[in-house]
């Protein structure tokens, strides 16, 4: 089956998705497609962690996921390990929210060791995810993720909020 391509020849996929970033099946209605991020977000840094922020709260990694990744191919390479981190910090929580337990402590660990050097970044304590990361990894790790209450699993990049 041949790939939708966008416009440069690069491959998109334009199949409607649910809310953790699965596509639904090719007879879907476009309705019960979740919003999207698009391919060319280009936000100043404070406002692409106050979207994460907000899309970590609703639930939403996936789309946190792909916010962050943006910043991190459009952002100076200086910041990349910071972007890169929070960004499988967001595909961790994509897993567990998917039920995925490897899946979630490997990239939720690798995220917080990936943002190891930072303290702070635009008004968030970099140090303070990177904790909750960790602390969550080991939880799923040696509870499952079945004892994980959701609102643990929707923790924000601000722990100030």
């Amino acid at each position: 089956m041949p790939r939708d391509r966008d416009p440069a020849g690069r491959p998109r996929n334009a199949r409607a998705r649910d809310a953790l970033g699965r596509p639904l099946p090719r007879d879907a209605s476009q309705a019960d497609d979740e919003p999207r991020i698009p391919d060319d977000l280009s936000l100043a840094p404070r406002d692409a962690l106050r979207l994460a922020d907000e899309l970590f709260r609703a639930g939403r990694p996936f789309h946190a996921h792909e916010v962050l990744e943006a910043s991190w191919k459009s952002g100076p390479s200086t910041e990349r390990d910071l972007w890169q981190g929070l960004a499988q910090i967001a595909v961790g929580l994509t897993h567990a929210h998917r039920g995925n337990a490897r899946g979630a402590v490997t990239l939720l660990r690798r995220g917080a060791q990936r943002v190891r050097d930072y303290q702070h970044a635009y008004g968030i304590d970099v140090q303070q995810i990177r904790t909750v990361a960790e602390t969550l990894a080991e939880r799923i790790e040696r509870d499952g993720l079945d004892s994980i209450p959701p609102e643990d699993l929707r923790p924000g990049l601000d722990q100030r909020a």
